[in-house]
């Protein structure tokens, strides 16, 4: 087997693992009601998940520096505009531009 059939081998393979991981819970609960416990991992899930983002993001911050400045306060605009808009992909698009923008200044 050549390299390069070798790498075709291999992407198809991850292609079907992957694939088939992502079809199997709507093949499996197809039909089945909302359980209690789904709908709270459902309801819990993102505001965990943005809340072990944050810690792991300002965990290594220096804050005695701009940049940790430049942390803060993109933070804040990302809470302020997710506050005001509610829409989580408008707040950490513009916290990351701001602070993106604050360190290239």
């Amino acid at each position: 087997m050549s390299n390069t059939e070798y790498i075709l081998t291999v992407i198809l393979v991850m292609t079907i693992a992957t694939f088939s991981t992502r079809i199997m819970p709507f093949l499996f609960f197809h039909g089945r009601g909302n359980h209690p416990i789904m709908s709270y991992i459902a309801k819990y899930t993102p505001p965990m998940i943005m809340s072990i983002l944050v810690v792991y993001t300002l965990k290594d911050v220096n804050f005695s520096n701009e940049i940790g400045l430049y942390t803060v306060l993109a933070v804040v605009a990302t809470i302020a505009i997710h506050v005001w808009k509610g829409n989580p992909l408008v707040s950490i698009f513009t916290g990351t531009f701001l602070y993106m923008f604050l360190i290239q200044m």
